[in-house]
């Protein structure tokens, strides 16, 4: 039987799972196991729990439906568990180093006891430092109100202690004896604020109780704050549960003394959120205070006094005119005045004003739902993730009526047929401010008003490799040219829906961008045609680019350089394609930020830049050279040869940061100069079996979900509303077919087909 059982439940917090599982796995104390809990087959959470059982035979995950809540979660690993003592951690919570060993090594001092308690601190969502916490009721270290002073050496009975009552420390503040737990039959009830009930109850039963002045969990401080903080009806939850812990101590019996205490913090908590104006729904907040002031008359001892400074329930509601709906709405109007001056901001005069009001008045409309309004790289054309998600849902769902948002001189990009609208015009105030539906790859304006009702779908652009988001703080570089973080932040609370290509996206954009948003692991809608397209397709769109027949295209798409001032191709593009070999062109692609193309050299050099789709430029292309731009995670679709030409790699990843080290999984061979780079080319080794087998790793991990179907599951969810169940199922990756290379390459990297005379560029 291992000491410890460590119960980690995941739901929600993919992204931060590996770091609170892996700081369990690299305690030097080894005699545990760890039970992640994950929502079922499949979930994000479950594929890393999963992962980590594989290396390690301690971690025993099982799964507990989400409809269970916290609660079941933590049930559902309690059952699982087989260690002497219980430890519950939040799956974005760490253990500190040494923790284990500090807890094994107290219980070694004290004997057995029924709950031991420990000492936890705050790390803010920013990565900040971890500081104490000193919760209200609550001693240095978040150790529990009402402990003797000084801290006995020893174990000691709760009823030494009367003002000690658990009501107010989270779950996972101590480690508890399994066969005190079970003996009790003790469990977090259903529902919300579980915690003190949880607690309430193990003090009531507990017989020894101990104390370990370390810090053992390092708590993480989500930026949107706990769920138990937002309004909703889950805040009746926290009557019942002290209802529960209230008529529990009357059975038991306990001393007028200790239960005096108990009740009192018991209404401290209910106190707290019955005077927060924004935790008890305005329409639900009369019957909030009805059932407190019954919790108050029913189990209120007799002769009892609020402790000093305790402010007690409020005598009445607020008065009408200060109600926080009133509030909300006043603040509402404030929001879309700004909205609307920062919106015309561009504009001047008469027609600034008509702007603003215009803008204010269709704010007061009711939204319309078969509208929507797309925009693609803060308005460079119609492209990307929105643009494919548009012509699905032509397809799929015609009663909607769509606009896409284009800066003034990207008309052209535009198909003919296509509504569209230019950014910071009346119309396209009008239909940000009347649209059910927003969708983009970067982010609308931030005076765009996020309405009630309104649904924002945040597509994402490419699987990150550099940091992102507010992951970009720490790098001065980078920090000094994204604005204001707090403004990004406003922006993200936007956010309804986030894409995701793969897991490893997943977890990033949970670090990055921190926020409410519920994730779609569903794939790009823009690589659907990398999944789709034929060899008609492939051959179209090489005429279109001028690709000569018989030549192998080579795709140059490196990424953008935050200490640049310009594009700096960082290859002389010529040299390479007369060391490569005679039947090698290359197409030019620079990083969108420099899209407006004029770069061709001469007749093997043949700059795409401007092309609209960049989708239709892999089609095109044979091979890939880039350094570290997204589009590798794309093509890697197309299951092709990929080359990362790493010249600077250690100086970007000082500079921009970055995610993982690609060279040490990279999706095929790197060369680090000119001349090794030519030589993969000239020796057939870019294509060989080596870099097959590179590239198949990389697929695996950074091509789970574009299986050519994407855009229409986010249709069918997003738009049409179609449970999750309904959508259509990713297809595995060894049942893909992608769209077929022009000139495909043997494994020893020679062509398959050599074409009968070599070609002649005109």
């Amino acid at each position: 039987m291992p000491r410890f059982s460590i119960i980690v439940p995941s739901h929600g917090v993919a992204g931060r799972l590996s770091l609170a599982l892996d700081s369990v796995l690299a305690q030097s104390y080894g005699d545990f196991e760890l039970i992640p809990v994950c929502d079922g087959p499949g979930a994000p959470a479950a594929d890393v729990a999963a992962a980590h059982a594989r290396r390690d035979s301690r971690v025993r995950p099982v799964h507990s439906p989400p409809s269970a809540g916290l609660g079941g979660a933590r049930n559902a690993g309690t059952a699982a568990a087989t260690g002497a003592y219980l430890l519950f951690l939040d799956g974005d919570d760490v253990l500190a180093p040494g923790a284990l060993s500090a807890l094994a090594g107290r219980l070694a001092q004290t004997g057995d006891v029924d709950a031991l308690y420990f000492e936890h601190e705050r790390t803010p969502w920013w990565e900040g430092l971890p500081r104490p916490v000193d919760p209200p009721g609550a001693l240095p270290g978040g150790l529990p109100a009402g402990l003797p002073d000084p801290l006995p050496e020893h174990a000691f009975a709760p009823a030494g202690a009367p003002r000690l009552t658990g009501v107010r420390l989270p779950a996972w503040s101590a480690a508890y004896r399994r066969a005190f737990v079970s003996g009790h039959r003790l469990a977090f009830p259903p529902g919300h604020h579980t915690d003190l009930a949880w607690g309430g109850q193990v003090v009531l039963a507990a017989e020894r109780i101990a104390v370990l002045r370390r810090v053992v969990v390092r708590h993480l401080l989500r930026r949107q704050g706990s769920r138990l903080e937002l309004p909703g009806e889950h805040q009746f939850d926290l009557l019942d549960q002290s209802e529960r812990v209230l008529v529990r101590a009357r059975e038991q019996g306990l001393s007028g003394e200790r239960f005096a205490a108990l009740f009192a913090q018991v209404m401290e908590v209910v106190t707290e959120t019955a005077r927060h104006p924004a935790r008890v729904p305005a329409g639900r907040r009369r019957a909030f205070f009805d059932r407190a002031r019954l919790l108050d008359r029913d189990h209120r001892p007799a002769g009892f006094r609020p402790p000093a400074g305790h402010p007690g329930l409020p005598p009445r509601l607020p008065a009408p005119l200060t109600h926080p709906v009133f509030r909300v709405r006043g603040a509402a109007a404030r929001a879309a005045g700004r909205a609307a001056r920062a919106g015309a901001g561009a504009a001047s005069g008469l027609r600034a004003v008509r702007t603003r009001l215009a803008y204010r008045w269709h704010l007061r409309r009711p939204l319309d739902d078969d509208l929507v309004v797309y925009c693609a790289y803060w308005g460079r054309g119609y492209a990307c993730n929105p643009a494919a998600l548009h012509a699905r849902a032509l397809e799929l769902a015609p009663h909607l009526r769509a606009v896409f948002l284009v800066e003034p001189g990207q008309e052209h990009t535009v198909p003919e047929g296509v509504d569209h609208a230019l950014i910071g015009s009346p119309r396209a105030w009008k239909v940000l401010a009347r649209a059910k539906y927003l969708v983009n790859n970067a982010n609308f304006a931030d005076a765009v008003v996020k309405r009630p009702g309104s649904v924002h779908v945040q597509t994402q652009h490419g699987t990150p490799l550099k940091t992102m988001g507010c992951d970009q703080s720490t790098y001065p570089v980078v920090a000094a040219q994204s604005g204001s973080f707090t403004g990004l932040l406003r922006r993200v609370d936007r956010w309804d829906h986030n894409l995701s290509s793969n897991r490893h996206s997943t977890e990033v954009w949970e670090r990055a961008f921190p926020g409410t948003y519920e994730t779609l692991e569903y794939g790009y809608p823009r690589n659907d045609l990398l999944l789709t397209a034929g060899a008609e397709d492939v051959a179209r769109v090489r005429r279109a680019l001028g690709v000569p027949e018989g030549a192998t295209a080579v795709l140059y798409a490196p990424t953008h350089r935050d200490h640049h001032t310009g594009f700096e191709p960082g290859l002389d593009l010529e040299e390479f394609c007369a060391a490569a070999g005679d039947d090698v062109v290359v197409l030019l692609r620079a990083h969108y930020f420099y899209d407006r193309g004029g770069r061709a050299g001469s007749g093997r050099v043949i700059d795409v830049t401007a092309h609209r789709s960049t989708e239709e430029v892999c089609l095109a292309a044979d091979a890939l050279i880039t350094d570290y731009s997204s589009i590798m995670f794309d093509y890697a679709n197309l299951d092709r040869p990929i080359v990362v030409y790493a010249d600077d790699w250690d100086v970007y990843r000082m500079t921009r940061g970055v995610c993982f080290d690609l060279l040490a999984s990279p999706p095929g061979p790197v060369a680090h100069t000119p001349g090794e780079l030519a030589a993969l080319f000239r020796d057939g080794s870019f294509a060989g079996a080596r870099s097959a087998a590179l590239r198949a790793v990389f697929r695996e991990r950074f091509c789970q979900f574009d299986d050519g179907r994407a855009a229409e599951r986010v249709v069918r969810r997003v738009f049409l509303g179609e449970p999750e169940a309904a959508l259509p199922p990713v297809i595995p990756l060894a049942a893909r077919v992608p769209a077929p290379a022009a000139v495909p390459f043997t494994r020893t990297g020679v062509p398959a087909v050599r074409s009968a005379a070599p070609f002649v560029r005109s």
